[in-house]
């Protein structure tokens, strides 16, 4: 529970840091897009084997680094 909360809270960051400067110029849409479809398989696998450590972390790591994506094509 500890490693998915870490993992999942150090989205929050980046996440407050886009939304409050609108600067996202510095981060790689690839690497987003590769985190975000990373993220989605987990929670897939988490779901197919019913771990809600796996399910709970990736679904709120997939709202914060779909907020980023979000502005980093906004803000592109």
């Amino acid at each position: 529970m500890l490693a998915a909360a870490l993992t999942t809270f150090a989205y929050l960051p980046q996440s407050l840091k886009a939304i409050k400067t609108k600067h996202t110029k510095d981060l790689s849409l690839p690497t987003l897009l590769m985190l975000e479809f990373g993220l989605i398989t987990w929670l897939i696998y988490g779901l197919l084997i019913m771990s809600i450590p796996i399910i709970a972390a990736n679904t709120v790591s997939i709202v914060f680094m779909s907020v980023i994506l979000y502005l980093k094509i906004k803000y592109k």
